[in-house]
């Protein structure tokens, strides 16, 4: 087996991929933590919501970025649809970088993480690739990330995806998101 070899190559490669969707997890979290609340309808029904601070940021910044963004329909996508419904789509980032998170950490669905990571540093990645190298290296490694997340099933080591495979080897949705 190549990891008894040590000489041969990387020792525990599936580790080292771990060590790094913990990592990427834990930023993850970290930028969506501060973006997310509990809203109580009816004063006693906790739901889902953004914060006011990042409702009120988001348009502004997404304007920035369709400021100069030579890829004409998504301008278009950014300038008539998201700034304009700064609710839905600071909801959706919010909750979407804050679930990235908790997934990518805890390694718990972590295909299903991973793809909601993707589609979201793909569309960052489009919004600010115009801006200059510094963001578009920053999403192609995220994006990378993601895909290797996805592709190696990461969640298996040092994850909740292996306890949820070993107690429920014949649930074929959780293999496939996990």
């Amino acid at each position: 087996m190549y990891q008894d070899k040590p000489r041969d190559g990387v020792r525990h490669p599936d580790r080292w991929v771990a060590l790094l969707r913990i990592a990427v997890g834990l930023w993850f979290l970290r930028g969506g933590f501060r973006k997310v609340t509990l809203f109580f309808w009816g004063g006693f029904l906790p739901l889902p919501a953004a914060t006011d601070r990042w409702i009120g940021f988001m348009p502004k910044k997404v304007a920035e970025f369709a400021a100069g963004n030579p890829i004409t329909w998504y301008k278009e996508f950014l300038e008539g649809t998201v700034v304009h419904n700064p609710k839905i789509f600071g909801f959706f980032t919010a909750w979407g970088e804050f679930s990235v998170g908790v997934g990518l950490t805890l390694g718990l669905l972590t295909v299903l993480a991973g793809l909601i990571g993707l589609l979201m540093m793909v569309s960052y990645f489009l919004a600010s690739a115009w801006m200059g190298f510094g963001p578009q290296g920053f999403h192609l490694l995220l994006i990378a990330c993601m895909i290797l997340f996805m592709g190696s099933r990461a969640g298996r080591v040092w994850g909740l995806d292996r306890i949820l495979l070993k107690r429920r080897p014949k649930l074929r949705s959780i293999s496939l998101l996990s």
